[in-house]
C-alpha cells in the first residue's frame, strides 16, 4: 500500500468537504492520507472503529453488509462524492475491486475544521459590519485564519478578541527573553519584531526570522510548558495584542454544553424534542433522521429566528463536533438545546430505525 497526495479541485468534489472555504481547506489537504491498494485489499472491515473518514479517488469498491448484500461503488459515481459507509462501527467491509485509491481523514478533526470555518465566518461578517473595527479588521481576520487557534472549539470564537489587550512599545523593547518561563503570548497589531535565538556559548544572539503584522508568537511556550525557545524584540515602534496564559488556557477548553447519549435523547424526542440537523443540505439529503429539520451551522445564526423557542431541540452532526457549536450559538439565541453526544457515526446502531 503507498501513500501519495491529491490536489484541492480533487478534494472540492466530497461532501462536506466542498463547504470548506480556501483557508481551511489548504489546512485540510495538510491533514490527508491518500493510500493506493491492490485487488482483493480490505480498507475496513465490518465492525471497525476507526474514527475515520474515507473518500473513493479511483477504481471500484465492493461494501458487503452482514446479511452479505453487496454494493458497489465507483470513483465519479455520486455515491462516491460521499464517505465510504459512514458510520462506527463499520457496518460493512470494504474491499478494494482491482486497484484503487482513496484519501482519509480523521473524522474528529475534519468536523473540527467544518465547525471552525463556519463559526469563524459569523465573526467576519461581524468584524466587516462593525465600523468599530475598521481600523482592525485586517489583523483580526488574519488571526482567525491562524492554525493555532484551531486548536480552540470552534464555540469560543467569540471569546478570543474579548480576552486581548493591547500593548504600545518602543524600538528595541524586549518582549520575551529565551529561557524565561512563559506567561502570555502576543499577535502583533503594529509594526515589526525581530526574533533571534541564543546558541551555545555565543556572546549574541543569531537572528533567524522577522514578524510582521498579524503574526503570533509566544504561544510555542503555553503550549508544551516549556521555557521561551527565542528572544523577541521590537525592530520599530509598534502595537501587540497580548493574551495572558489564563486566559490562553481558557479558550482551549470547551464550554459546558448538555450532551446527551442516543438513548436518552430517544426519550427526550419521544417528548417532543425536535430533530435538528446542522450538517450540509447534501449530508442531510443523502441520510438524516426522519422528521429532522435540516439547518446548516453556516446559516443557523440568520434561521434560528424561525425556531420555536418554546420548544426543546436535539442537535445533532457527524461527530458532535458542529452540533456543539450549534448549541451553544443556540443557547445564546436563548433556546433549548441539547446535543447528541458522539452524533451519528458513533450511534449508527441505536438510531438505524430513525434514518432515512
Amino acid at each position: 500500500m503507498a501513500q501519495e497526495s491529491i490536489d484541492k479541485n480533487l478534494l472540492q468534489t466530497f461532501v462536506p468537504v466542498n463547504a470548506l472555504s480556501g483557508d481551511q481547506l489548504d489546512w485540510l489537504l495538510d491533514q490527508q492520507e491518500v493510500c493506493r491498494f491492490q485487488a482483493g485489499d480490505v480498507l475496513f472491515s465490518m465492525g471497525d472503529e476507526d474514527n475515520t473518514t474515507i473518500y473513493l479517488l479511483s477504481g471500484k469498491v465492493e461494501l458487503t453488509d452482514e446479511s452479505g448484500e453487496v454494493q458497489v461503488v465507483s470513483a465519479g459515481d455520486t455515491a462516491s462524492w460521499h464517505p465510504l459507509e459512514h458510520v462506527q462501527p463499520r457496518r460493512s467491509t470494504a474491499r478494494a475491486v482491482g486497484e484503487v485509491s482513496v484519501v482519509r481523514f480523521d473524522s474528529f478533526r475534519l468536523d473540527t475544521i467544518l465547525s471552525w470555518d463556519q463559526s469563524a465566518g459569523y465573526v467576519i461578517l461581524d468584524i466587516n459590519a462593525n465600523a468599530a473595527y475598521q481600523n482592525d479588521r485586517e489583523w483580526m481576520i488574519r488571526l482567525l485564519k491562524s492554525k493555532l487557534f484551531h486548536r480552540v472549539p470552534p464555540t469560543n470564537i467569540l471569546e478570543i478578541f474579548r480576552r486581548l489587550r493591547a500593548q504600545r512599545h518602543k524600538e528595541g523593547d524586549v518582549i520575551i527573553r529565551q529561557g524565561e518561563e512563559a506567561d502570555c503570548c502576543y499577535i502583533l497589531k503594529e509594526g515589526v519584531c525581530e526574533v533571534a535565538i541564543s546558541i551555545g556559548d555565543a556572546p549574541e544572539a543569531t537572528p533567524v526570522a522577522m514578524l510582521e503584522e498579524g503574526q503570533w508568537f509566544g504561544e510555542e511556550a503555553l503550549l508544551s510548558g516549556k521555557p521561551r525557545n527565542a528572544t523577541v524584540t521590537m525592530a520599530t515602534d509598534g502595537v501587540l495584542m497580548r493574551l495572558d496564559r489564563k486566559d490562553f488556557d481558557a479558550l482551549l477548553r470547551e464550554p459546558i454544553i448538555n450532551t446527551l447519549p442516543a438513548d436518552e435523547v430517544l426519550g427526550v424526542a419521544e417528548k417532543g424534542a425536535w430533530w435538528l440537523d446542522v450538517r450540509t443540505s447534501d449530508e442531510f439529503d443523502q441520510q438524516h433522521l426522519v422528521g429532522a429539520t435540516n439547518m446548516p451551522l453556516n446559516v443557523l445564526r440568520l434561521k434560528s429566528r424561525l425556531l420555536d423557542p418554546g420548544k426543546t431541540y436535539i442537535a445533532y452532526c457527524d461527530t458532535g463536533r458542529r452540533s456543539a457549536t450549534a448549541a451553544f450559538l443556540l443557547k445564546n439565541a436563548g433556546l433549548d438545546v441539547i446535543v447528541l453526544d458522539g452524533g451519528l457515526n458513533s450511534n449508527a446502531a441505536t438510531l438505524n430505525e430513525y434514518l432515512t
